[in-house]
């Protein structure tokens, strides 16, 4: 298996980040091809010293890497890419990689 994990920044205005994030951003994200499974933080995104300056952190669960990588050159994964510079004015870190029990 591998995730993606987005971790978004405090945006400009909280309300309206999660009004859009969730009507339009999560329905067209959850097209995506190869998406497994859809995770968000629920409540506030803490760090052992305090605030943490995250709003939220979304993770998404795909077969591979590779499938992470093919997913996001497909019209839905560019369209979801994209769609970013709509609410995220707080900025967002992408991280991708595989995972294995331990």
């Amino acid at each position: 298996m591998a995730r993606l994990v987005v971790i978004y920044k405090t945006p400009k205005d909280p309300k309206a980040f999660d009004d859009y994030y969730f009507a339009s951003h999560v329905p067209l994200a959850k097209k995506i091809p190869g998406l497994r499974r859809y995770e968000v933080s629920e409540g506030a995104v803490g760090s052992p010293v305090g605030a943490s300056g995250v709003h939220l952190v979304a993770t998404l669960h795909f077969d591979s890497v590779q499938a992470i990588q093919d997913s996001f050159r497909s019209p839905v994964g560019l369209a979801a890419a994209g769609d970013l510079v709509n609410f995220a004015d707080g900025g967002a870190d992408l991280y991708f990689f595989e995972t294995r029990a331990v």
